[in-house]
Parts: C-alpha cells; structure tokens; sequence
C-alpha cells in the first residue's frame, strides 16, 4: 500500500507542478478562463489568478516531497472537486467555458469528461490524504524519533 500511495502522491504532485509552471506569468489569460465559468465575483477573479499557480506550485512541492502530506493531498482534493463543480456548472448552463487548466495555449472545453477527470483526482487525493504519506516522504523522516546526541551506551 505503501507504493501504490508513493505511486499516486508523486503523480498528483508532478500534475499539479506542471499545472502551476504553465499558468505562472500568465494572471490575464488564468483570469479570463476563470471569469469565463461565470461563477465568482470580478473582485475574487483577479487575485485568484495570481495565487492559483503559487499554490499548484506548493501543493505540487509538498506531495512530490511527501511533506505535510495529508494537509497537502486534503486541499488538493478540495482544489480537484471545486474545480469538477465548477466544469460540471459550465456544463449544465451550457457555457462554452475554457478551463484554463493547462495555461494559456490549454484549449480543452468544459465537458463531462473533464469534469469526471477531476473527480479521479480528487479521490485520488483523498486516497493520498486518508493513506499518506506512502514510502520516501519527508514526514516519514520527521516522524522518526532522533537517537539521543551525546549519551554513552
């Protein structure tokens, strides 16, 4: 179980990574593909478009590392799962919305496959979350216990 959790966590890490790299430098087309969902207020859409790729990068970061793990895998399936709502929205009301999942040259369009891919991810990192950390992780490493610096035996 251990390398199936291994396994999944770097997956979700490496998406996430890859997701925030191509939307980094990019806040006026993420804005757009946002705004496009018709879902938050103008004054939300902005900053989210600056703060969304940061936390992809950071969510990426710390499941690749398995560090804070099931911190990190909870709020990248809240992140998954809002993200499924939001296209299954775009869906319903037949708004020909552009995720914007993948920067700025990502053309995919909101549809039910995409909204049934979101919520794998989300399972998948509440598998992370529920099983974590899985092998190689730093918070295996911060969970052992530290031998005793200068005793004697």
């Amino acid at each position: 179980m251990e390398s199936a959790v291994l396994v999944v966590r770097v997956l979700l890490g490496a998406l996430l990574l890859a997701a925030g790299v191509l939307k980094v430098g990019h806040p006026a087309e993420l804005a757009a593909s946002i705004a496009g969902f018709r879902l938050l207020p103008a004054f939300v859409v902005g900053p989210l478009a600056l703060a969304l790729p940061y936390i992809e990068l950071l969510l990426g970061a710390y499941l690749v590392a398995g560090l804070f793990t099931k911190v990190a895998a909870a709020i990248a399936a809240v992140q998954f799962a809002a993200y499924a709502a939001a296209v299954a929205s775009a869906v319903l009301r037949h708004i020909p919305a552009n995720c914007g999942c993948f920067g700025p040259n990502d053309s995919a369009v909101a549809d039910w496959p995409h909204v049934f891919f979101d919520v794998v991810l989300a399972g998948a990192a509440l598998f992370v979350a529920y099983r974590g950390p899985g092998a190689f992780a730093v918070d295996r490493k911060l969970r052992e216990p530290s031998p005793r610096l200068g005793t004697r035996a």
